[in-house]
């Protein structure tokens, strides 16, 4: 994906606003709108800010446990399970 084609004045997202939307779910490529010569915003259909942020939450989670790594918060796993199987039976 090229984003210099992506790169639009917001005059042009004033006048064309429907064939953007139907554009970005079509290509599924975001577009870039600029005020005044300056990049101020990035538009994306749905499906793929979906996905960003659903990769943005698996990130979060790696990052997490790389710390937990590097802190030494770590615990086998045969105790864990122990530990949650323990629980499930007092309930």
């Amino acid at each position: 994906m090229k984003l210099s084609s992506r790169i639009k004045p917001i005059s042009y997202l004033k006048a064309h606003a429907a064939e953007i939307v139907r554009e970005l779910a079509d290509r599924q490529e975001p577009i870039i709108i600029t005020q005044n010569g300056e990049a101020k915003a990035v538009m994306q259909d749905i499906d793929s800010y979906e996905q960003t942020q659903e990769a943005l939450a698996l990130l979060k989670i790696l990052a997490l446990g790389d710390r937990q790594i590097e802190t030494s918060r770590l615990r086998p796993a045969s105790e864990v399970i122990a530990e949650i199987r323990e629980r499930n039976h007092t309930r």
